[in-house]
């Protein structure tokens, strides 16, 4: 898992994971307070991680965002109140639907 976030104030957002214990679970943290595209963030990510867009799911509750890292490849869900099960769920299932259509294709 990676963390691709715009924050006004990104110097608290480590110390802040960490005290609820899941920094760890993160890979790669991307977490700045500049108003770019997110596609930056993910541009980083990749590089750091080497993982294919395609291999990667995105939540993010900015319909903008949604659109812009979907054209990179990367299976992408809107979310409103956050990422729920349901949303998980779809995230995954739209994964597997994407992955199994590029399998037949080859």
């Amino acid at each position: 898992m990676a963390i691709a976030s715009r924050s006004p104030t990104p110097e608290i957002a480590g110390p802040f994971l960490e005290r609820l214990g899941i920094r760890s679970m993160f890979v790669a943290e991307d977490i700045f307070s500049s108003w770019s595209h997110k596609t930056e963030h993910f541009q980083k990510i990749h590089k750091k991680t080497g993982i294919p867009f395609e291999l990667m799911i995105f939540f993010d509750d900015e319909d903008r965002n949604i659109r812009a890292v979907s054209k990179m490849g990367v299976t992408s869900i809107l979310v409103h109140r956050g990422v729920t099960l349901d949303s998980l769920r779809q995230g995954l299932s739209d994964f597997e639907q994407k992955s199994s259509s590029s399998r037949a294709k080859k």
